[in-house]
């Protein structure tokens, strides 16, 4: 059932299910065309390594595959070149495969051949055991890596991954108008009479889940930024600028997060011993303006088409005014609340300077 439905998202609508759906059909024909073609142009003992390349060639980007093709390309070389001056300098020993196995190993410790480390070892077994160190196995071993090499990265030309930068500025919208949605509803919260305490607890919850949200969202972000290296398909137009300010949103959001989590948890502790009663009227009407503001600053900040940058600093600053004015009228009024009413306006401040952080950033792209 599960197969069933990923299946189905891939096929209704582009999106990482297609994506994932794509790069498994490529990897089968890449594999299969080297193959092939290996079976048909080289010995047998080293025609395994072409589909092999050809996996290793295909990854979920093409800057990933060249990057992934290089340094298996390298790491094959220095494995093959190693076997062949052992196996000509001293024999085919079981010390001297130890040897090997010791330079290999040290060899691939290289940072340049990044994950493909390990292959220095392994191509350096098959080149000294089924090779015995031969240079005319050697030559088929880098024709069989070169063949899976050119059908992978072929694959990747033919049909190359597909651009979703819309949808990681849509990813951002959708997580701003949550944020400001909850924010809205906790300034209701506060002006209540009666505040609802479950409602406070769900959006602890609601916190925690968004952040994790927006982490993913960053780990999107940075993938898509990947994905339009050396990639032939054509990007939206400012593609590169809209996912650098899409970055820019969701590392606002996640430290905003942070004291949103503060926030709320206060309010749920005050409302826990009777303490926000003590808060003067005047105090959470005011503090409920604050939030409205700060809400719609976050909303402006997120939008999926370019922010408008002079709303967005009305906004904060209107916030910031509201701020400084409640602080300044409930600071004798609400002297059994000290804690709480020091608490809620650090929270905001650190809120507000967080999206004036945001906001100051985003200008220069607008």
């Amino acid at each position: 059932m599960a197969r069933g439905r990923y299946v189905r998202r891939a096929v209704a609508a582009p999106g990482r299910e297609r994506d994932d759906l794509l790069l498994n059909a490529k990897c089968v024909v890449a594999a299969m065309a080297a193959w092939v073609l290996a079976r048909y142009l080289l010995p047998p003992t080293v025609s395994t390594f072409a589909p092999f390349t050809a996996l290793v060639a295909l990854q979920a980007t093409v800057y990933r595959s060249a990057r992934d093709c290089t340094q298996y390309l390298l790491a094959m070389v220095v494995g093959a070149t190693l076997a062949a001056m052992l196996a000509a300098t001293v024999g085919i020993h079981g010390w001297s495969f130890g040897l090997l196995t010791l330079l290999g190993l040290w060899a691939g410790r290289v940072r340049r051949l990044g994950k493909q480390g390990a292959q220095v070892a392994i191509v350096g077994f098959f080149a000294f055991s089924s090779g015995q160190g031969r240079i005319d196995y050697v030559g088929y071993l880098a024709a069989a890596v070169a063949i899976g090499a050119l059908c992978g990265l072929g694959a990747h030309l033919v049909l190359a991954p597909a651009r979703h930068t819309g949808h990681r500025r849509q990813a951002v919208a959708r997580l701003c108008t949550d944020m400001s949605r909850r924010v809205s509803a906790l300034a209701d919260t506060l002006e209540a009479s009666e505040p609802d305490g479950a409602r406070v607890r769900q959006w602890r919850r609601d916190w925690r889940s968004l952040s994790a949200d927006c982490r993913n969202i960053q780990d999107s972000i940075d993938r898509e930024v990947e994905n339009g290296r050396l990639n032939p398909r054509q990007g939206a137009a400012d593609a590169d600028g809209a996912l650098a300010r899409a970055r820019e949103v969701a590392d606002t959001g996640e430290r905003s997060l942070d004291h949103l989590r503060s926030m709320t948890r206060a309010v749920d502790h005050a409302l826990g011993t009777g303490e926000i009663d003590r808060l003067p009227g005047s105090f959470r009407a005011g503090f409920g303006s604050v939030l409205r503001a700060a809400a719609q600053a976050v909303e402006e900040l997120g939008r999926a088409d370019r922010t408008d940058i002079d709303r967005l600093e009305c906004l904060i600053g209107e916030a910031e005014a509201e701020l400084d004015r409640v602080q300044n009228e409930t600071a004798s009024a609400a002297p059994r609340a000290q804690t709480l009413w020091g608490a809620l306006l650090t929270d905001a401040g650190r809120l507000l300077a967080e999206l004036r952080t945001g906001q100051r950033a985003l200008a220069p792209a607008s």
